[in-house]
């Protein structure tokens, strides 16, 4: 892992190239919280939603529900191998909605300015400002934004506090603000609500862009 502030996007690369094939398998016990999250968005038909770091496209069907074929799902991630597993799923539940972008959040080049913005278990991502400055940048005024993801229990808690950490390393490429992953974003949009579940190792995060 990196001991740097900043994520290291060739580990994250590196890291996804070895879980992609069993990440749905291995994550589906937070599949609950992705949907409590992707709920707090309040989606119509028709609108635009990126997913932040989309990974396998496991939050896709959640939101394609909500948005309709006349929606937009614009999905960003680094890593190839899940990418690919997210183009997969869409061919195969045939969502001609779906736009793939083959890029780290930060150099993404977006094509829309969209109604929504969904960061799940996207904790390194989090950690960059300009990778957040770039999603916000494409979002409309009064958008709605939520972020879901591991976070550090209160130590007091020290066994939940060891194993939330250690299954916070597999998936990250650095551990710098994981007691308080929202700060970036709370920095950025007033008004930010947090909630923390499973003991405080989970919490869920949101708020709307200024109007």
């Amino acid at each position: 892992m990196s001991t740097s502030a900043q994520p290291d996007r060739e580990l994250a690369v590196a890291k996804y190239r070895g879980e992609a094939s069993a990440y749905d398998r291995r994550t589906r016990v937070i599949d609950r919280y992705r949907r409590q999250t992707i709920k707090r968005l309040t989606l119509a038909p028709g609108e635009t939603v990126i997913d932040v770091a989309c990974g396998t496209g496991a939050s896709f069907e959640v939101l394609e529900r909500q948005i309709g074929s006349q929606g937009r799902l614009i999905g960003i991630d680094v890593s190839p191998e899940m990418l690919a597993l997210a183009r997969e799923r869409a061919k195969c539940h045939h969502w001609d909605n779906v736009t793939l972008i083959a890029a780290s959040v930060d150099e993404a080049q977006l094509d829309a300015q969209a109604d929504a913005a969904l960061f799940s278990f996207t904790h390194d991502v989090l950690q960059s400002p300009a990778a957040i400055d770039n999603v916000l940048a494409h979002l409309v005024p009064g958008a709605r934004l939520v972020a879901v993801g591991g976070k550090s229990p209160s130590r007091w808690i020290l066994p939940v506090h060891l194993v939330a950490r250690r299954i916070g390393a597999r998936y990250t490429t650095t551990l710098t603000g994981y007691d308080r992953p929202w700060q970036q974003l709370a920095s950025r949009l007033d008004g930010l609500t947090v909630e923390q579940r499973a003991l405080g190792a989970v919490y869920l995060a949101s708020a709307r862009t200024p109007s």
